[in-house]
Protein backbone atom coordinates (compact mmCIF):
# COMPACT_ATOMS: atom_id res chain seq x y z
CA UNK A 1 0.00 0.00 0.00
CA UNK A 2 1.15 3.65 -0.87
CA UNK A 3 2.47 5.92 1.80
CA UNK A 4 -0.59 8.88 1.94
CA UNK A 5 0.16 12.31 3.64
CA UNK A 6 -0.43 11.26 6.85
CA UNK A 7 2.36 8.90 7.11
CA UNK A 8 4.35 10.92 5.12
CA UNK A 9 4.19 13.35 7.79
CA UNK A 10 4.99 10.44 10.54
CA UNK A 11 7.60 9.87 8.73
CA UNK A 12 9.09 12.57 8.62
CA UNK A 13 8.51 13.80 12.43
CA UNK A 14 9.99 10.61 13.07
CA UNK A 15 12.92 10.86 11.29
CA UNK A 16 13.46 14.83 12.74
CA UNK A 17 12.80 13.20 16.87
CA UNK A 18 16.40 14.16 18.28
CA UNK A 19 15.57 10.93 20.25
CA UNK A 20 15.64 8.79 17.14
CA UNK A 21 17.79 11.16 14.90
CA UNK A 22 20.56 10.17 17.43
CA UNK A 23 20.25 6.41 16.30
CA UNK A 24 21.53 7.25 12.92
CA UNK A 25 18.36 5.11 11.41
CA UNK A 26 16.13 6.56 9.11
CA UNK A 27 12.16 5.67 8.61
CA UNK A 28 12.16 5.12 4.90
CA UNK A 29 8.38 3.94 4.20
CA UNK A 30 5.04 4.08 6.17
CA UNK A 31 1.99 2.09 4.74
CA UNK A 32 -1.02 4.16 4.48
CA UNK A 33 -2.60 1.48 6.61
CA UNK A 34 0.19 1.86 8.93
CA UNK A 35 0.61 -1.86 8.56
CA UNK A 36 4.31 -1.93 7.01
CA UNK A 37 7.18 -0.10 7.73
CA UNK A 38 10.91 0.28 6.40
CA UNK A 39 14.06 1.56 7.53
CA UNK A 40 17.47 2.07 6.53
CA UNK A 41 20.74 2.61 9.18
CA UNK A 42 23.49 3.40 6.89
CA UNK A 43 26.92 3.03 7.47
CA UNK A 44 28.35 6.78 8.53
CA UNK A 45 30.12 8.96 10.63
CA UNK A 46 27.27 8.89 12.78
CA UNK A 47 26.59 4.76 13.09
CA UNK A 48 30.33 3.61 12.68
CA UNK A 49 32.13 2.12 15.78
CA UNK A 50 35.74 2.27 16.06
CA UNK A 51 36.41 -0.90 14.39
CA UNK A 52 34.79 0.96 11.12
CA UNK A 53 31.22 -1.18 10.95
CA UNK A 54 27.84 0.02 12.37
CA UNK A 55 27.35 0.58 16.04
CA UNK A 56 25.30 -2.27 17.34
CA UNK A 57 23.66 0.29 19.60
CA UNK A 58 22.57 2.28 16.35
CA UNK A 59 21.43 -1.23 15.02
CA UNK A 60 19.44 -1.92 17.98
CA UNK A 61 18.41 1.73 18.87
CA UNK A 62 16.65 2.33 15.47
CA UNK A 63 14.59 -0.72 15.59
CA UNK A 64 13.68 -0.66 18.96
CA UNK A 65 10.65 1.96 18.91
CA UNK A 66 9.25 0.60 15.96
CA UNK A 67 7.02 -2.40 16.67
CA UNK A 68 5.86 -0.52 19.92
CA UNK A 69 4.93 2.15 17.93
CA UNK A 70 3.13 0.31 15.14
CA UNK A 71 0.80 -1.49 17.62
CA UNK A 72 -0.22 1.86 19.45
CA UNK A 73 -1.40 3.13 16.12
CA UNK A 74 -2.68 -0.03 14.95
CA UNK A 75 -4.49 -0.98 18.32
CA UNK A 76 -6.16 2.87 18.81
CA UNK A 77 -6.02 4.88 21.86
CA UNK A 78 -7.86 2.49 24.22
CA UNK A 79 -4.95 -0.10 24.10
CA UNK A 80 -2.01 0.44 26.44
CA UNK A 81 1.33 -0.78 24.49
CA UNK A 82 4.57 -1.25 26.24
CA UNK A 83 7.89 -2.68 25.43
CA UNK A 84 8.55 -5.72 27.86
CA UNK A 85 12.28 -7.10 27.09
CA UNK A 86 14.43 -7.05 24.08
CA UNK A 87 17.40 -8.67 22.98
CA UNK A 88 19.99 -8.57 19.94
CA UNK A 89 21.54 -11.43 18.26
CA UNK A 90 24.82 -9.82 15.70
CA UNK A 91 25.27 -12.14 13.01
CA UNK A 92 27.85 -10.23 10.67
CA UNK A 93 29.82 -6.90 11.05
CA UNK A 94 27.40 -4.19 9.20
CA UNK A 95 30.05 -2.93 6.73
CA UNK A 96 27.57 -1.41 4.38
CA UNK A 97 23.90 -0.02 4.61
CA UNK A 98 21.61 -2.27 6.31
CA UNK A 99 17.32 -2.69 5.84
CA UNK A 100 14.74 -3.83 8.00
CA UNK A 101 10.86 -4.45 7.29
CA UNK A 102 8.09 -4.39 10.12
CA UNK A 103 5.20 -6.01 9.43
CA UNK A 104 2.07 -6.64 11.58
CA UNK A 105 -0.60 -7.99 9.36
CA UNK A 106 -4.52 -6.71 9.76
CA UNK A 107 -5.41 -10.72 11.28
CA UNK A 108 -2.90 -10.07 13.45
CA UNK A 109 -4.13 -7.02 14.87
CA UNK A 110 -7.25 -8.48 15.25
CA UNK A 111 -5.76 -11.92 17.24
CA UNK A 112 -4.36 -9.52 19.49
CA UNK A 113 -7.62 -7.65 19.95
CA UNK A 114 -9.34 -10.92 20.55
CA UNK A 115 -6.73 -12.38 23.10
CA UNK A 116 -6.58 -9.24 25.33
CA UNK A 117 -10.36 -9.27 25.21
CA UNK A 118 -10.48 -13.00 26.57
CA UNK A 119 -7.32 -12.61 29.03
CA UNK A 120 -6.86 -8.59 29.98
CA UNK A 121 -3.29 -8.16 29.12
CA UNK A 122 -0.99 -10.18 26.63
CA UNK A 123 2.24 -10.43 25.97
CA UNK A 124 3.17 -10.70 22.03
CA UNK A 125 6.84 -11.30 20.52
CA UNK A 126 7.79 -9.94 17.46
CA UNK A 127 10.96 -10.46 15.24
CA UNK A 128 12.98 -8.20 12.51
CA UNK A 129 16.00 -8.91 10.46
CA UNK A 130 19.13 -6.35 9.85
CA UNK A 131 19.73 -7.32 6.11
CA UNK A 132 22.12 -5.95 3.33
CA UNK A 133 20.91 -5.01 -0.29
CA UNK A 134 22.04 -9.13 -1.21
CA UNK A 135 19.66 -10.28 2.07
CA UNK A 136 21.98 -11.56 4.24
CA UNK A 137 21.17 -11.43 7.91
CA UNK A 138 23.28 -9.30 10.20
CA UNK A 139 21.67 -8.96 13.07
CA UNK A 140 18.44 -10.05 14.37
CA UNK A 141 16.08 -8.29 17.29
CA UNK A 142 13.40 -10.11 19.40
CA UNK A 143 10.72 -7.72 21.09
CA UNK A 144 8.19 -8.86 23.81
CA UNK A 145 5.29 -6.46 24.26
CA UNK A 146 2.90 -6.03 26.94
CA UNK A 147 -0.70 -4.86 25.63
CA UNK A 148 -3.92 -4.10 27.43
CA UNK A 149 -6.94 -2.33 27.22
CA UNK A 150 -6.70 1.35 29.23
CA UNK A 151 -8.94 0.92 32.57
CA UNK A 152 -12.10 2.75 32.05
CA UNK A 153 -12.32 6.27 34.61
CA UNK A 154 -15.61 7.05 34.45
CA UNK A 155 -18.06 6.08 37.20
CA UNK A 156 -21.43 4.36 36.62
CA UNK A 157 -23.66 6.87 36.55
CA UNK A 158 -26.23 6.25 39.43
CA UNK A 159 -30.21 6.59 38.47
Amino acid sequence: MAETWRTRFYRWAFNWFPVYRGTGGRITYIAGDLHEMRLRIPLNWTTRNYVGTIFGGSMYGAVDPIYMLMLIKLLGPEYIVWDKSASIQFRKPGREQLYATFVIPPAEVEEIRAAVAAAGKIEREFEVELVNDAGEVHATCQKLLSIRRKKSNKAPKSP
